[in-house]
């Protein structure tokens, strides 16, 4: 799955988000990376985890 590719619908049910945040933050240049095929939005899923992994918070970390 690592290398794999993700529309922006499994993403965004992943994420707990949905399709038209995920639209607005490309828009905004924020988020997720995410690659261009022709017309269409992909997203790796290592993309997506280190994206997850950059934004976890630690409660009590200084």
């Amino acid at each position: 799955m690592a290398d794999e590719l993700a529309t922006p619908d499994e993403v965004a049910k992943h994420l707990h988000r949905t399709p038209a945040s995920l639209a607005q933050d490309r828009y905004k240049g924020i988020g997720v990376p995410y690659v261009k095929v022709g017309r269409r939005v992909l997203y790796r899923w290592n993309d997506i985890q280190d994206y997850l992994e950059a934004n976890t918070i630690t409660p009590g970390a200084a």
